[in-house]
């Protein structure tokens, strides 16, 4: 049934009763309640929630009229306004105290006003909630003040009462939402983050789309993006059976886009005789050279290779190269050669002590981690912003509804850019 499709209450009636006739049953979806006279009928969205442990390793999300959002480590509060709307906020309640305080406030001050929420926990919630046992309880939250460490916990209120589950791995709970909910009152305002648009913010994403098809690591790539206005280009770098490199994502894809047979890894003459679904040129170390040798202004970023000094060297400009690096002393070693190096996720958040001041001591002025971070990384992102290192984020156009669009729209100006597959307009520098 469409949403926004107002009925009277002779057509809803009539509609029911055939419903109910010629199905016997409740009809699921905007589900229909034979309790409720119909005279009283109120339509129903549903709210799925599922909330999963750390041990399940399997991303906690929530679903509402097809939209679904996943959540990062901690506790989300989901809060649902009238008209449909709904929006919500993740509590790092695992490595925060702050963030423990901050969930109780907004909690607190919610419950006050009535307000209509749900709440799950993703990852290992609870650890920072030591200590807070007491002022958790007597909000009425009993389950959530003895959340273990890693327990699945999903709390709702659409009742009129609390109700709390807690699982050791994983929850998943349909709640039917009531259209009578009114309050427009907002908790978690949009947050807006001033920028200028310049064109170094946008990276292609492993070359960027190519008549639809993504992460073809393809010189068709590189040629058609740099039309549309790229200067910034990712290629992913990985060895042929003979050591030679060349730009595939990773040897299985590259077998699928080819139609390859013969044993992984090829050799490099095996590599270069294939084409990506039968149009598109591959790249080794000559082909990518030559491509940025004949595009001067173009600026190459790395992913997959961690040898700084050995692709620096085969690079054929190293002013123009950028290298995603995957370990501490990868970094180091960038550092000591006067390669411009990006720091990647996993090494970053693994630094001990004062992470911007590592950056700072060893030249690094470019971050990659994933968008799905940067929620839960605030602080983090601020501080890097404040210290002038840019940072770019990848998984776009993972997550349903999250492209370039929302990343340009919601996240640029926290993060300096992004790892994007094709070229949106807003992206075009403003003059």
């Amino acid at each position: 049934m469409n949403k926004n499709l107002v009925l009277s209450t002779s057509s809803l009636k009539i509609r029911l009763l055939i419903l109910f006739l010629c199905l016997g049953t409740i009809v699921k979806g905007n589900t229909f309640s034979p309790a409720i006279d119909l005279d009283e009928k109120t339509i129903s969205q549903e709210l799925v929630l599922n909330s999963h442990s750390f041990n399940t390793h399997e991303r906690s999300t929530f679903t509402f009229l097809s939209q679904t959002e996943g959540v990062e480590r901690g506790l989300t509060i989901i809060h649902l306004r009238a008209n449909n709307k709904i929006e919500f906020k993740t509590f790092d309640t695992y490595g925060s105290k702050e963030d423990v305080q901050e969930f109780i406030a907004v909690y607190s001050k919610m419950i006050k006003t009535n307000a209509i929420i749900a709440i799950l926990a993703h990852d290992s919630a609870a650890a920072s909630l030591v200590g807070s046992e007491k002022q958790l309880a007597s909000l009425g939250l009993t389950k959530l003040s003895t959340l273990k460490g890693r327990q699945a916990y999903i709390m709702h209120n659409l009742a009129g009462t609390i109700v709390e589950q807690i699982d050791d791995n994983s929850i998943t709970q349909t709640i039917n939402i009531p259209s009578e909910i009114t309050s427009n009152e907002e908790y978690f305002p949009k947050e807006v983050y001033e920028f200028t648009p310049k064109i170094d913010r946008y990276i292609a994403h492993a070359g960027g789309e190519v008549y639809g098809v993504k992460s073809t690591n393809s010189k068709n790539a590189l040629d058609e993006n740099y039309k549309k206005g790229f200067r910034y280009f990712e290629l992913d770098i990985i060895e042929t059976a003979d050591g030679h490199l060349v730009a595939a994502h990773d040897w299985n894809m590259w077998a699928r886009f080819t139609d390859y047979t013969g044993t992984l890894p090829p050799t490099h003459d095996q590599f270069m005789k294939e084409k990506i679904y039968g149009d598109y040129t591959t790249l080794d170390m000559e082909g990518i050279n030559t491509w940025f040798k004949n595009h001067p202004d173009a600026t190459l970023i790395t992913d997959k290779v961690n040898d700084p000094i050995s692709f620096a060297d085969a690079f054929v400009d190293k002013e123009r190269l950028i290298m995603e690096l995957f370990s501490v002393m990868a970094v180091e070693k960038a550092s000591e050669h006067g390669i411009h190096a990006m720091i990647s996720q996993e090494p970053l958040l693994d630094i001990k002590g004062d992470q911007i001041n590592f950056l700072k001591i060893n030249n690094v002025k470019h971050v990659a981690l994933s968008r799905r971070i940067i929620a839960s990384q605030k602080k983090l992102m601020l501080a890097l912003k404040e210290a002038g290192i840019k940072v770019y984020v990848y998984n776009v156009n993972f997550d349903p509804g999250k492209d370039e669009q929302y990343v340009q729209d919601n996240e640029l100006g926290l993060v300096y850019g992004m790892y994007a597959d094709k070229w949106i307009s807003d992206m075009k520098p403003k003059n």
